[in-house]
């Protein structure tokens, strides 16, 4: 799916398809990402997953998240018909679980299609769709690449959210043969915003443009936010975008190959060497990304404003 349109043209050979797995609710930078990918002409917009952000929090957090992407579409006016999925409720109860959802099935279904064009599925939270559809379908592996934001910093790991909601269905995915491109946490940092920066650059921006500032200062207020030593009161991190990003540019001199490690259940990392090299990204350059979301913004909303 493809609803913008821009004075320059991407050549179709460099279309890819992207399906976009989000526990959009969770927090407030999800929904940039969203935005981002729905703004970008390279992208062959096939699915929007929403993913739980566990059950500890909410019960229901995957539902909630199909909500807040329903609000997203809404607000920019685009169709959602035949785009949003609803992901696995749950994390994994072991390494060998199958949770079924239409998320899994959809990645499933993208990634046996006959289609020469590349398949990129973004994960923003939990590894759990990806890890049930090669579950249940293995021959999915060589057909499609994960990009996660996830995991701790290299070599050791810690404590990270993402990972943290489903600690089998990485380990799962981190044993399979499946393309990974990871973002671990001291990488998905390197995109800082300050709240002034983006009341200049997105709130005056159409409904969605309003619509992530006033929902990210929301967010700010609530408790757990405003009491983490890791946010100033001026300023967030758009920690999910270089997903999006690594798409449009994947900084091909950034990444360490690195044999994927066993993951502890206290989120360390075990070096064993005996699984699949996978990428594992050093640096992510923020100006590319954030000036490319901003232009795509800007450039949406003057087009909506004239028609």
């Amino acid at each position: 799916m493809r609803y913008t349109s821009y004075a320059f043209q991407v050549p179709e050979e460099k279309i890819v398809r992207v399906v976009t797995n989000t526990d959009a609710k969770n927090e407030a930078d999800d929904q940039f990402a969203i935005v981002h990918a729905l703004l970008s002409p390279k992208f062959e917009n096939v699915g929007f997953i929403a993913a739980h952000y566990g059950i500890a929090r909410h019960q229901d957090s995957m539902q909630r998240s199909y909500r807040e992407l329903e609000t997203i579409f809404e607000k920019m006016d685009f169709p959602s018909e035949g785009l949003l999925f609803h992901g696995c409720e749950r994390p994994l109860a072991s390494k060998t679980e199958i949770l079924h959802s239409e998320g899994a099935s959809l990645i499933i279904e993208e990634a046996m299609k006959d289609d020469p064009r590349p398949l990129y599925v973004l994960f923003l939270g939990p590894l759990t769709d990806l890890a049930s559809a090669y579950l249940q379908e293995p021959r999915i592996a060589n057909r499609l690449t994960a990009i996660w934001i996830g995991g701790g910093a290299y070599p050791s790991g810690s404590i990270e959210f993402n990972l943290s909601n489903d600690i089998h269905a990485a380990n799962v995915v981190f044993s399979s043969p499946i393309p990974l491109w990871q973002v671990p946490k001291n990488v998905y940092e390197m995109i800082p915003v300050s709240f002034a920066e983006l009341e200049q650059k997105v709130y005056p921006h159409g409904k969605i443009g309003k619509y992530l500032l006033e929902q990210l200062n929301e967010h700010a207020h609530e408790p757990g936010p405003r009491t983490s030593a890791f946010r100033s009161g001026e300023t967030w991190v758009l920690g999910d975008s270089p997903a999006v990003g690594l798409v449009l540019y994947e900084h091909r001199y950034e990444f360490d190959w690195v044999p994927a490690p066993l993951i502890s259940m206290d989120m360390q990392y075990i070096h064993t060497g005996l699984n699949r090299p996978i990428r594992v990204y050093r640096r992510i350059d923020p100006r590319l990304i954030l000036e490319d979301f901003y232009s795509k913004l800007a450039l949406f909303a003057a087009t909506v404003a004239h028609t």
